[in-house]
């Protein structure tokens, strides 16, 4: 998912009034990513400025201010992400190897573009508010594709869709943050931080089936009987699923 960690280079000509705007700032994002990856999170101006073969008033007469280029930025990284993400949505099939392929998907582009992710998480590099929050924002994007995913397959079951929304956001923000702590301290591989995100995931769509998607149905003295039973009775609604593949 990276892009050539060679030097960005950007002709004399590319910055000229005459030129195409658009173009020459996505020349200068793409220096600034290249910087981001060689200096990390903390990357300054004159850093970007050198990545682009230009100088700072040049990078200032494109962007505003550090705030517009961080947008600009983290706009390209999260646009990535998410076209990841939503081409694994689009795949259909076993609903649990689609939960195995968002997370690897998500857990892969961390791990390919940790400077990158860490100049977008943790928004120093603006030096004032921004407009918007871009990782709110691809979340968001991300939790109402899965809102609608599950709506339609409970109401298959004839089951109620009303939680949804909320376990759609609970389980972008699980990996979400279990991706920020993984990062940081690598004690275990990507593989198996997939797995044990997986095996939560599912566990609680298991639940949510088993409760028939209502929360009535896990009261405490439903959940005393259902802890109560026997490990060898099998309830009645289960997701059905082969081994988790790797």
């Amino acid at each position: 998912m990276s892009d050539d960690p060679g030097r960005v280079k950007t002709k004399r000509g590319s910055t000229s009034p005459g030129g195409n705007r658009s173009e020459r700032r996505a020349v200068l994002v793409q220096a600034a990513m290249q910087a981001i990856r060689q200096h990390g999170p903390d990357v300054a101006m004159e850093d970007i400025a050198t990545a682009a073969g230009v100088s700072k008033p040049i990078l200032y007469r494109h962007f505003q201010d550090k705030g517009d280029l961080y947008m600009a930025v983290s706009e390209t990284a999260t646009q990535r992400l998410r076209a990841a993400l939503l081409s694994g949505l689009d795949t259909g099939g076993d609903p649990r190897e689609l939960l195995r392929l968002l997370i690897e998907t998500y857990l892969t582009f961390i791990e390919e573009e940790p400077e990158l992710y860490r100049f977008v998480v943790r928004r120093s590099f603006a030096d004032q508010p921004v407009r918007r929050d871009p990782v709110m924002t691809n979340a968001e994007l991300i939790s109402g594709v899965l809102t609608t995913i599950f709506e339609d397959r409970l109401r298959s079951l004839g089951m109620d869709p009303g939680g949804a929304e909320t376990w759609a956001h609970a389980g972008v923000g699980m990996v979400q943050s279990a991706g920020d702590w993984w990062l940081k301290h690598r004690t275990l591989p990507r593989e198996r931080l997939r797995d044990y995100l997986l095996m939560m995931a599912w566990g609680a769509l298991d639940g949510i089936l088993q409760a028939n998607g209502s929360p009535a149905r896990m009261l405490p003295d439903r959940c005393e009987a259902i802890t109560a039973q026997p490990p060898t009775e099998k309830p009645t609604r289960r997701l059905s699923a082969g081994p988790i593949s790797t």
